[in-house]
């Protein structure tokens, strides 16, 4: 039997980065990780899809265990989210599921080559710290594609991040002095090297990498000038990349 994965729907299909470096049809959101692991691993699975008010009490009915505890005490739930029904185990967390694949399924392709899990988390962890400037350019196009279902949810969700900021005031305008500014932040948190982070061979930086940069180019489209931007930082480093992923985001199921 299949692998379950549960991912948020949108307008344009997967876009969730976590969903994403999961899976890899890919959504950070909707940007489906559609999931660059399980493809490359060739392990079979098919995809449910979850709006954003339904995860929490997805979740709760299913038994998944929360991910993160809110500033207020409370239980945070979220996806990417898989059922192995071959262990009869459910797992949320895409650290989590990776490191579940890794050990249950040894023999298949692993995403941690040369024994390197340790650094390719830490690289995840510091490339979030490092794109903290860019979500602002993204958030506010991402309520644009998704589902109506999900958009009343992730607005209130959102402002209320930014200060009840509304969601159309939170990007700064490229074309003043202050959006300049903070793109060329993001572009300096880019920097680095391609086609693959580890060399010739694929691993899970490289997934964490390419979830994002499909969530992007689900939020902005291939014609605006941040997607151009990026791909065009660095001499082509990240179309580069991009371009190499391409292998693992079909979807198996």
């Amino acid at each position: 039997m299949s692998i379950i994965l549960w991912d948020i729907p949108s307008t344009v299909g997967p876009w969730s980065p976590n969903t994403w470096k999961i899976s890899q049809n890919a959504i950070i959101f909707g940007i489906s990780l559609r999931i660059y692991a399980l493809n490359l691993k060739g392990i079979p699975y098919k995809t449910e899809w979850i709006e954003y008010p339904d995860i929490a009490s997805h979740c709760q009915k299913l038994g998944i265990a929360p991910t993160a505890i809110k500033r207020d005490g409370t239980p945070y739930y979220s996806l990417p989210a898989i059922y192995d029904p071959s262990t009869n185990l459910h797992i949320a967390d895409s650290i989590a599921i990776v490191d579940y694949l890794e050990k249950q399924y040894p023999s298949s392709p692993t995403v941690f080559p040369h024994n390197t899990a340790g650094i390719s988390i830490d690289f995840e962890q510091a490339l979030d710290e490092k794109l903290d400037d860019l979500w602002k350019f993204v958030i506010p196009a991402i309520h644009k594609i998704l589902n109506p279902a999900s958009q009343g949810f992730y607005r209130t969700t959102r402002e209320k991040r930014y200060h009840n900021k509304k969601l159309e005031d939170v990007a700064p305008k490229l074309e003043s002095e202050e959006g300049r500014a903070e793109w060329a932040k993001v572009e300096k948190g880019f920097a680095g090297r391609g086609p693959f982070l580890l060399g010739e061979r694929v691993s899970w930086a490289d997934f964490v990498v390419g979830g994002h940069l499909l969530w992007f180019k689900a939020a902005w489209g291939d014609d605006d000038r941040k997607w151009k931007d990026v791909m065009a930082w660095q001499g082509g480093v990240w179309k580069t990349l991009s371009e190499a992923l391409q292998a693992y985001e079909k979807q198996l199921d």
